[in-house]
């Protein structure tokens, strides 16, 4: 996590991963990342997790993402 003017940022490359498959959440002034990978059989072939506390002085109701072309998810959290 990287303080940046007024926010703090959380950059994961997620590339590998489609949209849907990928899933944000906050819960107890955490971010959790998780992804996971079905193949056609439906077993599971790739997963990713990360997991982050969030800084004292953030609005966790800020949170909010986004996903750029290359696979890169940029969470970002304003500072209060």
């Amino acid at each position: 996590m990287r303080a940046q003017g007024d926010t703090y940022q959380v950059v994961a490359d997620v590339s590998q991963f489609e949209p849907p498959d990928i899933v944000v959440t906050t819960s107890n002034c955490h971010v959790t990342i998780q992804a996971e990978k079905v193949a056609e059989d439906g077993t599971v072939c790739d997963t990713f997790t990360h997991k982050c506390q969030l800084p004292e002085d953030t609005d966790p109701l800020s949170v909010s993402c986004t996903l750029t072309d290359v696979g890169t998810l940029v969470i970002t959290v304003r500072r209060r």
